[in-house]
């Protein structure tokens, strides 16, 4: 944010929150490794000043490579990094929101339209993507055949979810399922954890959370990597979500911790041969999946967030656990999400 250096002593609230929505906007291009351009930083400085309007900021950066391609052409990298930034900064800079698919949907519209052509459009084909912090392996995603479905299950959850009870700690803990579980499903072909951060942030703030943004201009690749492995398992190495990164990044944005935060940390260890760290993960695995047998002999008709409230881990844990129960016979699922009953195999 080398760009922006003469602004960091602003002290006018409405500068300040106008930088600060700018660093959030271009530190977001990073985790598609995108650069954006000086003209972008130097027309981004006059809405800061307040000589220009966020809409004129739009026409300017449209108008400026309409005629630099007609000119010699552009890059799309850049072009891209900059239209998009241009959008982020338009809808922080909005007093709006709505906790449903429908507004989710319209974000990636919104920030992706002259971008993509499928902007805002669900996907229609199965998506896989090498993760460097996986060494190459890629997070399974939901199957293109069921995604709105999956993704109108999580928000109603989320709209019957009650934070009443919860210490601030858990409450964190709940919102980093929940956006957790919304980028697993990707819905898009492109530019899904972007949306997943635009929306995060508009929600914190619907909710009442003073947060600065100033975490996503520096730490954008930190928050998608984290993403990634809340939703990474290989049983056969002993790998399994974990939720800790994203806990890390968010008690830093919402609760002003002070967690270190390095990619470092979350890549996989090649082989992963560190046998201690896998028994205390096996040993952990065993208790909750032998805490969820029981509950479930008892009331079969209980719900995953439910099981998850009773044992005291987060619902994607849960999902997560239970679906390796499935796969390997334990239990099953009779009947739908809503209606249905586990039953005990074994």
């Amino acid at each position: 944010m080398g760009n922006f250096d003469e602004y960091k002593r602003l002290t006018e609230p409405d500068k300040k929150e106008k930088l600060q929505i700018w660093q959030t906007a271009i530190g977001l291009q990073d985790v598609d490794g995108l650069k954006p351009s000086d003209y972008l930083f130097e027309t981004a400085k006059q809405n800061i000043d307040g000589i220009i309007t966020i809409s004129d900021v739009k026409e300017r950066i449209n108008s400026y490579y309409k005629t630099k391609s007609e000119r010699s052409g552009s890059d799309n990298r850049t072009e891209e990094a900059d239209k998009v930034s241009a959008h982020i900064a338009g809808i922080l800079a909005e007093k709006t929101f709505k906790l449903s698919p429908a507004e989710f949907i319209s974000i990636h519209r919104r920030l992706f339209t002259g971008i993509y052509k499928f902007a805002g459009i669900i996907r229609d084909s199965n998506i896989s993507k090498d993760e460097w912090v996986l060494n190459g392996d890629t997070v399974y995603y939901a199957s293109a055949d069921n995604i709105k479905e999956t993704l109108d299950y999580d928000f109603t959850a989320e709209k019957k979810f009650d934070y009443k009870g919860l210490n601030i700690k858990q409450k964190v803990e709940h919102i980093a399922d929940f956006i957790s579980g919304i980028w697993q499903i990707h819905p898009f072909g492109e530019g899904n954890t972007r949306t997943a951060a635009v929306f995060l942030i508009k929600y914190l703030r619907f909710m009442g959370f003073t947060v600065s943004n100033d975490l996503f201009a520096e730490h954008s690749w930190y928050f998608r990597n984290a993403l990634v492995r809340a939703n990474y398992n290989k049983l056969i190495t002993g790998t399994y979500p974990t939720m800790e990164y994203l806990s890390r990044f968010l008690g830093n944005f919402i609760l002003d911790e002070k967690n270190l935060l390095r990619n470092r940390d979350m890549r996989i260890k090649a082989g992963n041969n560190d046998d201690n760290k896998n028994k205390v993960q096996d040993k952990v695995q065993n208790k909750v999946q032998n805490d969820i047998l029981k509950i479930i002999s008892d009331r079969p008709n209980i719900t995953q967030m439910e099981l998850a409230q009773f044992i005291n881990k987060s619902e994607r844990t849960i999902k997560s656990i239970m679906k390796s129960m499935q796969e390997r016979n334990l239990i099953t699922r009779n009947g739908s999400k809503k209606t249905g009953y586990w039953k005990i195999l074994k």
